[in-house]
């Protein structure tokens, strides 16, 4: 029996005793806790930036490269171009993108049929996906850009712009595949084998029960490949299409000025940027479903 001092459950303040139950007093300690490494946080992050930005500001050669790539009078004479440039880089990006999901799928549902009459059809999915994973996308785009059309075939388009869609396409099909592969796997066979014993076959049974599962688990890291894939269109100025770094470079070529790169660079991270937020939310959230029960 306590004979004196105040309860357990109770502590002073400046106006007295209170009481106090102990969840409570666990969640204050736990909401200062977070205050205190929010403080912290904040104060490492500006000293971080702060020695960042007065390093590059005190180079000695700062003023040079301030008016080689950050000066606001090219800006805005380079910006229109960039942006007309950048709205290029957006519909080759999203026409890739549509002819992505497809023919990866198409792939990946080769390569997941079971039985020896599929053979042909895996083996050939199996060496799409190792030859094309083998090749950077730098190099094919070389040679499709330039040796397809060096060929001069009837029929046969020459545009850049074409074919650099195509090897966005042909590359990233390969590595899309593989996603899509790993979710048609993740399935548990016996959702396979309970729409085999209804009587529904082998194509009826990844359409109705693999499928639907298989994309629904892969679809973070699907989103990750669509941010991956809005950078890299930026690589189809090496065959000439007129995009946003094209246009940067050709600005920087006539006026001895690489600004143009800054803004091709803000333009890029404009759409990258939300993009990526968008991916980790999503993820975030697919995991709080799971951890909670409301997806099988």
């Amino acid at each position: 029996m306590r004979l004196f001092g105040p309860p357990r459950d109770v502590e002073p303040t400046s106006r007295g005793w209170s009481s106090r139950s102990l969840p409570q007093r666990w969640r204050d300690l736990r909401a200062q806790e977070g205050a205190r490494a929010a403080l912290i946080a904040m104060g490492s992050t500006v000293v971080f930036f702060t020695i960042v930005i007065w390093a590059v500001l005190s180079s000695p050669t700062w003023p040079k490269v301030q008016k080689q790539f950050f000066s606001g009078a090219h800006f805005a004479k380079v910006w229109p171009d960039v942006l007309a440039g950048f709205w290029l880089d957006v519909k080759m990006f999203l026409v890739a993108e549509a002819l992505i999901l497809i023919i990866s799928l198409i792939i990946a549902v080769m390569r997941s049929l079971h039985g020896p009459v599929y053979f042909p059809l895996r083996i050939l999915a199996v060496g799409y996906t190792d030859l094309i994973r083998g090749i950077p996308l730098l190099l094919l785009l070389l040679l499709l850009g330039f040796g397809v059309p060096a060929l001069g075939l009837h029929g046969v388009p020459s545009s850049p712009v074409f074919w650099a869609v195509a090897s966005l396409v042909i590359s990233y099909s390969a590595y899309t595949a593989e996603v899509y592969r790993a979710g048609i796997d993740s399935v548990h066979p016996s959702q396979r084998a309970a729409a085999r014993s209804l009587a529904l076959s082998q194509g009826q049974s990844l359409r109705y029960v693999v499928l639907p599962q298989a994309v629904r688990n892969v679809i973070p890291p699907l989103l990750n490949g669509f941010v991956s894939l809005q950078k890299d269109v930026a690589l189809v100025s090496i065959l000439g299409a007129r995009e946003a770094v094209r246009e940067a470079q050709i600005y920087a070529a006539l006026n001895f000025n690489n600004t143009g790169l800054v803004a091709a660079a803000l333009l890029f991270l404009a759409v990258s940027v939300p993009l990526a937020r968008f991916t980790d939310w999503y993820a975030e959230r697919d995991r709080r479903r799971r951890s909670s029960g409301m997806l099988v």
